[in-house]
Formats: C-alpha cells, sequence, structure tokens
C-alpha cells in the first residue's frame, strides 16, 4: 500500500508521467486526469460505485445495481490499489492497478468468495450478495468468451480477487469505456519477505500471474490489446522498483 501511494505522490505532472510510463504505449495519463490514492494527501482506493471523481453518476449507479442487491447500492465493493482516468487510443479511459508486493499477495487473493457471516454481517444480506455477485461475474465471463473467443472461466467460486478484477474490468467496456487492467508487481520488496517470496525479475512476477491464474484466465490475454463490448481491453503485467524511503531512528 505505501508504495502505491508513492506512485501517486507528487505534482500532477510527476505522477501523469509515472502513470503513463506504466501504461506505455497503449494509453496516456495526462497532469488534468484524475487518480485514487492521490498521494498521501487523499488516501482512499477507489470504489468504482462510489468513485464519482472518476465517473459520472450514471455509470457509478450502474456498477452498484449490477455488482449489488437492489436494496443495497451503498454497500462496500471491490477497491482499486490504483484506478486513474486516462486516455486510450483517443477516448476517455479508465486505468486500473491491482499490485503485489511478494508471492503470497497473489496465491492468497482469495480461492472463491466465502459466504459465511463476518464482522457483524447479516448472513441473508451476504446470502444476496453472494447471487448479485455470481450473476456479475458469469455474465462478464460470457461477454469475454464472445468477444475475445478465449476459454475464460472466472467465477466468484475460484481465483475470486483476480476474478472480480477481470469482470469490473470487462463492465466498464459494457459501459462505453476503454479500459487497460494492470497487474503491478513491486520488485525488490525485501522487507515483506517474511510473508512471501518477494519478486527480483519481472519475469517472476509475470511467470507467476500466469500460471496462478490460468484456471480461470487464459495466459494469452495478457501484454494484448482486445476488444470487448466495442471497447479496446487491454490486461498487462508490469513490474517496477519502488524503493520505500529510508526512516531513521529507531
Amino acid at each position: 500500500k505505501p508504495r502505491c501511494h508513492l506512485l501517486t505522490h507528487g505534482t500532477r505532472e510527476q505522477v501523469a508521467e509515472r502513470l503513463t510510463t506504466l501504461i506505455a504505449p497503449w494509453g496516456i495519463v495526462a497532469p488534468t486526469d484524475r487518480w485514487m490514492p492521490d498521494g498521501f494527501t487523499s488516501l482512499d482506493e477507489a470504489e468504482l460505485h462510489t468513485a464519482t471523481t472518476l465517473l459520472n453518476a450514471t455509470k457509478c449507479e450502474a456498477l452498484a445495481r449490477w455488482w449489488l442487491p437492489a436494496h443495497r447500492l451503498k454497500a462496500r465493493t471491490p477497491n482499486w490499489d490504483i484506478a486513474a482516468t486516462c486516455t486510450i487510443e483517443g477516448q476517455p479511459g479508465v486505468l486500473l492497478v491491482e499490485a503485489k508486493a511478494h508471492a503470497n499477495e497473489l496465491i492468497h487473493a482469495g480461492a472463491g468468495r466465502r459466504l459465511e457471516a463476518k464482522g457483524g454481517d447479516d448472513p441473508t444480506e451476504r446470502q444476496l450478495s453472494h447471487v448479485t455477485i455470481g450473476a456479475a461475474i458469469d455474465g462478464a465471463c460470457a461477454s469475454l468468451v464472445a468477444d475475445t473467443a478465449l476459454p475464460w472461466k472466472i467465477s466468484r467460486d475460484s481465483h475470486y480477487q483476480l476474478s472480480n478484477r477481470f469482470a469490473w474490468a470487462c463492465k466498464l467496456t459494457e459501459l462505453g469505456l476503454p479500459v487497460i487492467l494492470v497487474y503491478l508487481g513491486f520488485l525488490h520488496a525485501d522487507e515483506m519477505a517474511d510473508r512471501g517470496a518477494p519478486f527480483g525479475h519481472v519475469d517472476e512476477w509475470s511467470g507467476l500471474v500466469k500460471s496462478h491464474g490460468s484456471p480461470v484466465v487464459p495466459p494469452s490475454v495478457w501484454d494484448t490489446r482486445w476488444t470487448v463490448h466495442g471497447q479496446a481491453f487491454i490486461p498487462l503485467l508490469k513490474a517496477i522498483d519502488q524503493p520505500l524511503p529510508i526512516q531513521s531512528g529507531a
């Protein structure tokens, strides 16, 4: 999380340049674009159904109605490490970033969405969300299969985080927006070695994402421009060094 804030920290020109470098040559982020989080000034990560700084109110409402039960349209939805407006092929689009710093963050990011109540959730309400989320991901899967002719199997019940990331990106194309979805590996996050193996090279990261995700996401989809719902749909695997500031003192 601190590395994501560092990526969006600085002048608007600096942040725009960093994000553009991340997605070049597929898209451009300009200083006039908007992103979440905004460095260390605004720490909120985007939940797209309420992210009216990134999407208009009509699109936010459509996303809520797609993912959530009709009487719970303000409930939580998946949050993004970084989300930004951008330009893709000359059209206003959306950049979505899911970031990881070690292998276990990816491998243990949800085998399937758990149904049991936790944290005071009403079991009945959780069951209703379970149904709507399953339908949303299944619908996105069907669209991805139809438009790419690849064997997608994204599902609520398997590889949940990876599945929901692609489902949300797909839904944005249905709403008329081109999308770049970046799975970002932070290299040499050695301070987290006690939690999982840090990535030493981009090939380690990309190989892990492809092998881990292969039961639900076709490995050939990455780093290629596709057309989904008539819009550009570009899933990218990227890895960068983003050192943390060295703190002095005990």
